[in-house]
């Protein structure tokens, strides 16, 4: 391996390394490769000005350290975190329809989400909800969904006719 042609061309190394680390990105879409291609690329603007592969180094390695815990988490705040169905577990199901099969009242019932048969119940005492009614899922407390009637719907649960 000819070490001169590598120390006075380490920014060719660094556009490698972070042309690699991109293409992971791609595959990955966790934003971890992306910073560390940040640091690449610090890497090789560091490598045009100087051979010292040392600066090199702690170039890349500062930048993509600041990349990790400063831009990371706004990125995946903005972009992934906005998507839906990128949540993680139960907490995906907030939000979501439901249709009741067993009447909910404040203690229990149960209703189907996504083909699936779930326990139920409602923060609402006063209104039972009937087999058939449309409901939201408000939140998931241990292993039973939280519902509320649909929006337009309530008034057909307390017995009044839809609009």
């Amino acid at each position: 391996m000819d070490w001169d042609w590598l120390s006075e061309n380490g920014w060719a190394v660094w556009l490698g390394l972070a042309l690699a680390l991109g293409a992971i990105e791609a595959a990955t879409a966790d934003f971890i490769f992306l910073m560390l291609a940040g640091g690449a690329v610090a890497g090789l603007v560091a490598g045009v000005f100087t051979e010292s592969i040392a600066i090199q180094l702690i170039a890349a390695s500062i930048t993509a350290l600041v990349l990790l815990v400063t831009v990371r988490p706004v990125l995946k705040r903005h972009m992934l975190d906005r998507l839906p169905g990128t949540g993680m577990g139960i907490e995906t199901y907030a939000g979501k329809g439901a249709v009741v099969t067993a009447a909910v009242d404040e203690n229990d019932g149960r209703v189907e989400v996504d083909h699936e048969e779930w326990s139920a119940r409602t923060d609402r005492p006063t209104i039972p909800l009937p087999p058939g009614t449309d409901v939201t899922i408000v939140r998931v407390d241990g292993a039973t969904l939280v519902v509320e009637p649909t929006p337009g719907i309530q008034d057909s649960v307390a017995g009044e006719d839809r609009p």
